[in-house]
């Protein structure tokens, strides 16, 4: 499986909901079509939170997971 290249990151760690979300739809929208954005948040609550917001702005979310206290997102801009 070939390693994404990280455009761009986010770090929302300490933030809470709806923050994270927030800032990652800032920085999305300054990215163009197709590049990747990766989004560290500790919110236990942001894992629903970046699925429901994947599935409404259309942006996939091409990697996820957790190391325990920090939440790893990898989102390919649509």
């Amino acid at each position: 499986m070939p390693v994404l290249e990280i455009d761009q990151r986010v770090d929302a760690k300490g933030l809470s909901c709806p923050l994270p979300i927030v800032k990652t739809a800032q920085a999305i929208k300054a990215m163009t079509s197709g590049q990747v954005l990766e989004v560290l948040a500790s919110d236990p609550g942001s894992v629903k939170d970046f699925a429901a917001w994947s599935k409404t702005t259309g942006h996939e979310i091409v990697e996820s997971g957790s190391d325990g206290a920090v939440f790893r997102f990898v989102i390919r801009k649509n």
